[in-house]
């Protein structure tokens, strides 16, 4: 009798250690994608700024800059309900969005010379780079709270207690980012 309450107190003692890592994790990966969101917001706020700054020379690029206020529109609005695939697929079109207009005012000197156009560029190059690192951290967060509901014994447990698998933030397979980029050093 002894031996059993003995046993089952470990086991208490376990779950009860197990179930306040996984909450911890899962705190974690929240805070994760929240960091994520505050440099989305940053880009988001930064890119109409952008836009207006290059309009007037951009005149013929028209449509790229329509795809950019689109895409920035469905970002904003993405995920409304929770639903991060859907963030994960309205950030992705912007970035492709973005990239498109970084790649096209290359085309434009007159642009490079405008200070404020510089300044906006740098600084969306900048949260371009930041929000790089945040995904990279939450992935590193998601994978250690996704592993930790799979290994045993956790894994016979964690969907009991309520836990489910976060998800990682990936590239969509059609994405432009996956491309491998193309140098020519022939000039």
């Amino acid at each position: 009798m002894t031996v059993l309450a003995i046993v089952l107190g470990l086991l208490a003692v376990w779950l009860v250690f197990t179930f306040n890592k996984l909450v911890g994790l899962k705190n974690q990966v929240l805070n994760a994608f929240r960091q994520i969101d505050v440099q989305l917001k940053r880009r988001h706020d930064l890119i109409p700024n952008l836009v207006n700054s290059v309009k007037g020379e951009m005149k013929f690029e028209k449509e790229t800059l329509e795809n950019v206020i689109q895409a920035r529109a469905a970002a904003v609005n993405a995920g409304q309900g929770g639903n991060m695939n859907e963030v994960l697929a309205k950030e992705g079109m912007l970035t492709q969005a973005l990239g498109k207009l970084f790649a096209l005012t290359e085309n434009y000197p007159n642009l490079k010379s405008i200070e404020v156009v510089r300044t906006l560029m740098e600084e969306l190059r900048t949260t371009e780079n930041q929000i790089g690192f945040s995904r990279q951290f939450y992935n590193d967060i998601v994978t250690r709270f996704n592993i930790q509901q799979q290994v045993f014994p956790t894994n016979m447990f964690a969907a009991m207690l309520g836990f489910q698998p976060a998800t990682l933030w990936e590239l969509p397979a059609d994405s432009v980012e996956r491309n491998v980029p193309k140098v020519d050093l022939t000039v």
